[in-house]
This record gives structure tokens, C-alpha cells and sequence, in this order.
């Protein structure tokens, strides 16, 4: 059996979906993602990026951060309420992915 090399954005998110309360990693567009215990959401590995269903300051907050924007899954198709976040703020993904589940908690099913 060879040494599966995981890159640093998913050792990242591999660590915050174990933190996170009530995190369930699953896939979304075919990519890693955490989904709340509804079955929505939170959190997706975009690339070298990580994606948040954020609002509000919280989405200010990442926004304004150099590279990151809106996600779009397709160029030109963003998606709203959603933003990445590229790896050089790691750093302040954890943040990010606990309110992304405060946030998605509350949708219904």
C-alpha cells in the first residue's frame, strides 16, 4: 500500500470538519464537503481554497480578504451567499467553517 499524499487544503478541512460540532463530511459538486446534521452544506474544498456559506459580517469579512470572492462552480454562474477562501488564510478557515454551520443549521431540510 503506497503513501496517499493529501494536499495542505484537505488536511485543513480533514482537522475543521473534526471540529466542528455536529460536522458530517460528505461531497457537493463532487468535491469534499461538511454538511450540518439537516443534510446542508457548510463548508466545500474548492481547489486551494475552502468555500463558506457566510452572511452579514462574516461574509465582509472573507470577502475583503485578498483573493477570495464569490465562489462560482461555473465561471460566470456564481453562487450567492457563498465565498472562497484561498489557502493563505487558512488560518482563518476554522472561524469561517463554525460560523458557515451556525449559519446552516438554522435551513430546513
Amino acid at each position: 500500500m503506497g503513501i496517499i499524499y493529501m494536499g495542505k487544503t484537505e488536511e485543513i478541512f480533514h482537522k475543521i470538519a473534526g471540529e466542528v460540532p455536529g460536522a458530517k463530511e460528505s461531497k457537493m459538486f463532487g468535491a469534499l464537503c461538511i454538511k450540518a446534521p439537516n443534510g446542508k452544506a457548510a463548508v466545500m474544498v474548492w481547489k486551494d481554497n475552502l468555500v463558506f456559506k457566510l452572511e452579514g459580517a462574516a461574509m465582509q469579512a472573507a470577502i475583503s480578504l485578498d483573493g477570495a470572492g464569490i465562489f462560482e462552480p461555473m465561471e460566470g454562474r456564481p453562487m450567492g451567499g457563498w465565498v472562497r477562501v484561498p489557502v493563505a488564510y487558512s488560518d482563518k478557515w476554522g472561524s469561517f467553517a463554525h460560523k458557515s454551520m451556525e449559519i446552516v443549521r438554522k435551513l430546513k431540510k
